[in-house]
């Protein structure tokens, strides 16, 4: 059993959501490396440990996140009590360190085809884990009674396709091409407001707010699009402090995968199912 006080764990992307477990995780002691994408495309921006790897280090409600070049030194700024934050999109540094957990925060919401790792512990969130197959345990993801449950057997429940609450708070790209903001997150916006547009080869077409309130999120502006995708997300309850703090969805989650990695650390797993 790896020893729990000050391990290393694992989170491969580092979005709003990921970055609520990187924040539960690295608050209670653990060495978090996040692995990235070259170009991340998180839509909360404001609150996505990912944006160290446009920023060089960003900081969420008091917690550093540095972009780090190697392996060697994301071990060293992690233990040194900074998030570390390294363009790895397979994950390859699982096989340079001795990590007690490895997260798989990418919210592919597909089945992960990928069978467990080398990881001790893997931990997936949401739709597409099945636990004992690419997974060990599964934290809920969907908003609602079970969001933050850790499942040791089976898997998360389906995702609906369906954006929670009023769908309009979506933005998504009308096409294919390179996105333009014309509003900032924090931007309070008024119905028929230009948020955004896009350029492509088919033409480009705006961006239109539904409704006012609120922009909570939206892609690093110049970053390409493909078209149906999340690019941004309008917030009715108006409260501008939400857009730069993490979301009680994120921590619920992140508190589901302190808690699966305690129990799997607990010498006392008999309630768990054998391996």
């Amino acid at each position: 059993m790896h020893p729990i006080h000050r391990a290393y764990v694992l989170l491969r992307g580092g979005g709003d959501l990921a970055s609520g477990v990187a924040l539960r995780l690295h608050r209670s002691g653990f060495n978090v490396i996040i692995t990235e994408l070259p170009q991340p495309m998180a839509v909360r921006r404001t609150v996505s440990f990912s944006e160290a790897v446009y920023e060089g280090q960003v900081n969420i409600e008091g917690v550093v996140a540095r972009q780090v070049f190697s392996a060697v030194e994301a071990f060293e700024l992690a233990h040194g009590g900074v998030i570390a934050v390294f363009v790895d999109p397979q994950a390859a540094i699982l096989e340079q360190g001795n990590f007690a957990c490895m997260v798989d925060a990418r919210l592919l919401k597909i089945r992960v085809e990928e069978r467990i790792s080398k990881s001790p512990l893997v931990i997936g969130l949401g739709p597409g884990f099945i636990c004992g197959d690419n997974c060990h345990a599964v934290v809920e993801t969907m908003r609602g009674h079970f969001l933050g449950r850790v499942y040791w057997q089976g898997s998360a429940l389906d995702d609906t396709g369906q954006p929670e609450g009023d769908a309009r708070r979506v933005l998504r790209a009308p096409l294919d091409g390179v996105l333009t903001g014309y509003a900032s997150i924090g931007d309070r916006v008024e119905t028929g407001q230009t948020i955004a547009e896009v350029d492509g080869p088919a033409g480009h077409m705006k961006i239109i707010a539904p409704f006012g309130g609120i922009l909570r999120g939206l892609i690093r502006p110049g970053l390409p699009v493909r078209k149906g995708v999340k690019i941004g997300d309008i917030d009715q309850r108006s409260q501008w402090e939400y857009c730069f703090s993490v979301s009680e969805k994120a921590l619920a989650v992140g508190g589901g995968v302190l808690e699966a990695l305690l129990t799997w650390n607990n010498p006392a797993r008999d309630h768990l199912p054998p391996e």
